[in-house]
């Protein structure tokens, strides 16, 4: 399929049917996957550190790591930590776009504490199973995982503190919608911190039309001026992007953080 045939639709449900595929194989006791190619993430198979160290569960730190269940260990798929850049506090109420296996709503829910809350969007039914199963397992509380899209998020505006997101967004094929839905759950003063996939300038027409580069993270990513603009055109500000490590010869993974302007509300 070309770039110039593809809908947002098509380009979702595949989306949807390679992270089915993880959910199902972390199921199984396989490391899911992320990344260019199924063979650079050691997919398939039993070993839970098979995944490189440009994705997965070894972007976290040990103590991370052993609070959590080896499942979601195992569906970990991101490119960063974003629970380490969001600088969460107490109290406070955080959204997490396409939580997959749950690893970083359940580390979320612990930095924010009993008084906050964490809340995983998901669009695909075996994750979001896999990601309540987890919680179980770890004994979190204020988490609450939603069956939705990046593009729409079922909660109302001004609802939340932070918007995290771990590789996600550049697989959607509506990015400014994205931006716009989370600057609209957003409160004044509220922050925006991912870890996403950021093009090279040059990245190459043969990458960009790849699909399964696209669903392993890489095609459909922003550059980083586009990452500004459409960041700013939803009305972020602040915006602040800084590679972290190279993920492929025209990407390298990216702290993203922005701040939605206004007066911060206190945490209770």
């Amino acid at each position: 399929m070309s770039s110039s045939t593809r809908t947002s639709e098509s380009i979702r449900e595949i989306v949807r049917g390679r992270y089915a595929e993880a959910a199902r194989s972390v199921g199984a006791g396989r490391a899911g996957c992320c990344g260019p190619s199924e063979s650079s993430c050691g997919c398939g198979t039993d070993i839970p550190d098979a995944c490189e160290s440009d994705f997965g569960a070894e972007l976290y730190s040990g103590e991370e790591q052993d609070s959590l269940p080896d499942a979601a260990k195992l569906a970990s798929l991101g490119c960063g930590n974003p629970t380490a850049v969001a600088e969460l506090h107490e109290g406070e109420t955080v959204l997490d776009l396409g939580s997959g296996g749950g690893i970083d709503v359940l580390l979320s829910a612990r930095r924010v504490g009993p008084g906050g809350k964490a809340y995983g969007l998901d669009m695909t039914d075996e994750m979001l199973e896999l990601a309540r199963h987890n919680q179980r397992q770890a004994g979190v509380e204020n988490v609450e995982f939603l069956k939705g899209t990046i593009e729409e998020i079922p909660l109302p505006g001004e609802s939340v503190d932070v918007v995290i997101s771990n590789c996600v967004i550049n697989l959607s094929a509506d990015k400014p919608q994205v931006f716009r839905e989370a600057a609209r759950v957003l409160q004044p003063g509220g922050r925006f911190a991912v870890t996403d996939i950021v093009a090279d300038p040059d990245m190459d027409e043969a990458t960009r039309g790849d699909m399964a580069q696209w669903t392993g993270c890489i095609a459909g990513a922003l550059t980083e001026g586009e990452f500004r603009s459409e960041l700013a055109a939803a009305g972020f500000e602040q915006i602040e992007i800084r590679e972290t490590h190279r993920v492929h010869e025209h990407a390298g993974s990216a702290i993203v953080r922005a701040s939605k302007p206004g007066p911060r509300r206190p945490t209770t």
